[in-house]
Order: C-alpha cells, then sequence, then structure tokens
C-alpha cells in the first residue's frame, strides 16, 4: 500500500484516534511540504511520511510500519508488554504505544541484563531475526562473581555441552576470556537465560551481561535508555 488517508496514517503511528487527528488537521497542525492540510481524509503517500514532508506542528511524522528500533536498555527494564514494573516500552516515545502494528522486541534481555536491544513492527523481519534458521550471532560482556576454571571455552565450543535441567546439548558457543572473572560470549541461539545457565553449570554465578552486537550491528555509542530508528542498511548488518 504505497498511500494511505490522513487519519488513518496517523491515528495509525499513535498521534491519536482518527477523530483527534480530524481536530488536528482542522486547526492547521498537519502540513505536508509545507501546505498545510485541513481534510482527514486526504490521500498521502507513504513515502512523504517516510521523507519527513509530512509534520505534526512543525515536526516531521515518525517513520509509518515498517518500523526497526534499536534501543540501549538499562538494567531494571523488562523486555514484555505486560509485567509489572518499568518497561522498555516506557523509554520510547509515549505515542509508540499506540502504534498498529506494534513494536515488539527481536530477543529479549532479562530484568537484570543490558545492552541492545532490536524492536520491530515488521511480523516478517521480526521471525527473520529469531528463528533459529536464521539465527544471527549475538556477542555480550560477561562479569561472573568467581574466577573462570579455564575449562569453560572448550566445554561451550564443543557441541556437547548440555545445561542443568535442560537434555539438549547447546550449539557450540565461542567464549573469549578477558580476566579472572570476565570475558565476551558469542551466542548462535536464544534459549531462556542460556549465558547464565551455562556459568551456573559450573557453579558460577553471571553478576552482569551486557549485550554488545547482534551479527554485524553494534550497540556502538548509544547512550543508555536511548533508541534510533535503524535504516535498511542498519538492518542488512544483522545477517553480515
Amino acid at each position: 500500500m504505497s498511500t494511505l488517508r490522513l487519519d488513518r496514517l496517523l491515528a495509525n503511528m499513535g498521534y491519536g484516534s482518527r477523530r483527534d487527528i480530524a481536530l488536528f488537521a482542522r486547526q492547521g497542525r498537519i502540513s505536508l511540504h509545507g501546505k498545510r492540510l485541513f481534510k482527514p481524509d486526504e490521500t498521502v503517500a507513504l513515502a512523504d511520511a517516510e521523507s519527513g514532508a509530512l509534520k505534526v506542528d512543525g515536526v516531521a511524522v515518525d517513520p509509518p510500519s515498517p518500523l526497526c528500533v534499536m534501543l540501549h536498555k538499562p538494567a531494571g527494564f523488562s523486555c514484555s508488554h505486560d509485567e509489572a514494573g518499568a518497561l522498555i516500552y516506557d523509554l520510547l516515545p509515549e505515542r509508540w504505544k499506540l502504534r498498529k502494528p506494534s513494536l515488539s522486541a527481536a530477543g529479549r534481555l532479562d530484568k537484570d541484563s543490558t545492552g541492545q536491544v532490536i524492536l520491530t513492527d515488521d511480523g516478517d523481519l521480526l521471525h527473520r531475526i529469531i528463528h533459529p534458521k536464521h539465527h544471527a550471532p549475538k556477542r555480550y560482556e560477561v562479569t561472573l562473581a568467581e574466577p573462570l576454571t579455564g575449562e569453560e571455552a572448550a566445554q561451550f565450543a564443543s557441541g556437547t555441552f548440555v545445561m542443568d535441567g535442560d537434555p539438549k546439548p547447546l550449539k557450540p558457543a565461542q567464549w573469549h576470556p578477558g580476566g579472572e572473572k570476565t570475558g565476551t560470549m558469542v551466542l548462535f541461539e536464544g534459549r531462556y537465560h542460556q549465558i547464565r545457565r551455562m556459568f551456573k553449570t559450573f557453579g558460577n554465578h553471571v553478576e552482569a551481561l551486557h549485550r554488545m552486537q547482534t551479527g554485524g550491528l553494534a550497540l556502538g555509542d548509544l547512550e543508555s535508555g536511548q533508541h534510533r530508528i535503524l535504516s535498511a542498511d542498519d538492518i542488512a548488518k544483522i545477517w553480515i
């Protein structure tokens, strides 16, 4: 679909109900290429919304669907839509909670972990990122409570390593020690609390876990709690 009614387009992007958008139009708050749009049923090209030509109160509207975002998740925020307490969606523009389709995390981090979370409203992209067949490798910084034994790297890379309570062996993972209690882990699958459970099998406890990168897409210098919209080139890096 290359065009959409103005009121439906802006309502889908969370700017308000279609009735709200009609009011905005009558108030002269919406413009396209510098010209005010007074009729909510006017047809607007999605390309104009993507280019920044469509504005509300003089500010370019958010990109229409499909939208893909990278967030630097702080500790203490859940990746769920409906858990009690602070949610990662609270860190995004408030109107994004009303977007249709809604944003979902493509690979969650537990509440205590930090770092890169990719969110999208594109179901096909979401499936491609999280599906085991296409699973993009994810890189993490790990800080442990106890010193390493020296056996972890070989065990994790073996393809036969089994976590407590999970009879299926893990796919080979890359562990690179960085210090007595630190290192980086690269995973090629995403089981529930996987890194924490891997080290628990060695009797160790993960004190801090930080996701730095998915495929070739790095978190970079994005500050904690901040987000940025990903371009098509950014998204392509996930599978590099």
